[in-house]
């Protein structure tokens, strides 16, 4: 069998840029992001013990199961579909894998609020999106947090998925949102997760080298520049792959992102990517306009390889 996958991903991506995961959908039956999160948190709590090498051994374990899950379920579901079901069944389950609308309508709780000029507001919109401290945050900090959280997410939430699902179809998109779910939640390099998430980060970095240098060269396609920024600054982030998106964004914005920031109150240093200044409320407007037009990009992209194809 042989899906027309550029085909059905231009479907998914033009199907949930228009309508989302509904909000009654999601209080019905949540997401499937939150489906995975609730294994994650089951397979944690008998797993997360013992030493270093017992904890690293059942983080392994955890992020081959949740794999081979994701690709079972998504053999499953084009098998279905080959077998007269068409296309639409594997298009509706690929949306919900894709996140342009979410990631637009979240950011822009935060705009709307900060360009009004309610901090607080924007404060609590912006704490939703992002793991650092925002209880202290000035304009510039909040619009520099929403604004790495955009160019990051447009990697994690819309490239990389469309780039799995052209590789290896429906089960390469679930099983990149598995890793990248798992990385969110236990990915982290704190004391309960060092050991056990260390399978998750790393797999999050093999899933996301490719789609993180694509996402910046489309951001900086989109926003007119940035390329020389994103070359020279890229590597400074204490992250493989997100230094790629958010150093492009930089240079695109002419702005200074990064910086030191705060986690649980302690105080976290991360390198300067740009040389402007830092970013006001009017700058995560034209952030989210480049993240619209670098979306338009990649459908133009996908698009291209459909009639290639």
């Amino acid at each position: 069998m042989t899906l027309a996958r550029p085909e059905q991903l231009l479907l998914a991506l033009m199907g949930e840029a228009a309508i989302g995961y509904p909000a009654a959908l999601f209080a019905a039956i949540g997401h499937p992001v939150t489906w995975i999160g609730a294994v994650i948190v089951a397979l944690e709590r008998g797993g997360n013990r013992g030493g270093p090498a017992r904890r690293r051994a059942m983080g392994v374990g955890i992020v081959v199961v949740l794999i081979i899950g994701a690709v079972v379920i998504g053999c499953g579901i084009e098998a279905l579909a080959g077998a007269g079901w068409g296309v639409a069944a594997v298009v509706l389950v690929a949306t919900t894998g894709i996140a342009q609308r979410s990631l637009d309508d979240h950011v822009r709780a935060v705009a709307r609020p900060l360009r009004a000029g309610n901090l607080i507001e924007a404060r609590g919109a912006v704490a939703r999106i992002v793991g650092r401290d925002t209880g202290a945050l000035d304009e510039a900090g909040v619009a520099l947090a929403a604004i790495e959280s955009l160019a990051e997410s447009f990697c994690d939430g819309v490239v990389a998925p469309a780039f799995w699902f052209l590789v290896a179809g429906l089960p390469g998109l679930l099983a990149c949102k598995a890793i990248n779910t798992a990385d969110s939640m236990i990915g982290h390099r704190n004391d309960r997760y060092r050991w056990f998430g260390w399978a998750a980060a790393r797999s999050d970095d093999v899933v996301n080298w490719v789609p993180a240098r694509l996402s910046g060269l489309m951001i900086a396609v989109a926003g007119g520049g940035g390329f020389a920024l994103m070359w020279r600054d890229a590597r400074h982030h204490a992250s493989p792959n997100g230094g790629w998106q958010e150093a492009a964004m930089a240079g695109a914005l002419g702005r200074r992102l990064g910086g030191p920031v705060s986690y649980d109150g302690e105080a976290a240093a991360r390198a300067w990517l740009g040389d402007g200044a830092m970013p006001e409320a009017a700058d995560l407007a034209r952030a989210l306009w480049i993240y619209r037009r670098a979306c338009l990009l990649l459908w133009v992209v996908i698009g291209g390889v459909a009639w290639l194809r």
